[in-house]
């Protein structure tokens, strides 16, 4: 069992920036894949971005491609997204997710408890 702990949300002026981070609480096997999901208020949770353990390949959604960037450091078991120009419609509960495999969908292994992110106008 691997339990994933966020951190960094919080409230935010739109076009500022945050940073959330992950932390894993055992070393995260090479065959997984950790990635970021957000739930908006009265909407379904949705992908965000996601990272390849072992080599590092990232993915992320439309809405977020070169706005957001998802990384990780190996040796402290953490993984990171840099959210800059932030909007209102980024305002979510941000969720960490880890797959043994790539994550596009909500069907993950693990999940985290959230994190808070609210842009305002």
């Amino acid at each position: 069992q691997v339990q994933l702990v966020e951190s960094g949300g919080g409230l935010v002026q739109a076009g500022g920036s945050l940073r959330l981070s992950c932390a894993a609480s055992k070393p995260t096997n090479i065959n997984y894949h950790m990635g970021w999901f957000r739930q908006p208020p009265g909407k379904e949770r949705e992908f965000v971005a996601a990272i390849s353990w072992s080599v590092g390949s990232t993915y992320y959604a439309n809405s977020v491609k070169g706005r957001f960037t998802i990384s990780r450091d190996n040796a402290k078991n953490t993984m990171y997204l840099q959210m800059n120009n932030l909007k209102p419609e980024d305002t979510a509960v941000y969720y960490c997710a880890a797959r043994r495999g790539t994550i596009r969908t909500t069907s993950v292994d693990y999940w985290g408890q959230g994190t808070q992110v609210t842009v305002s106008s």
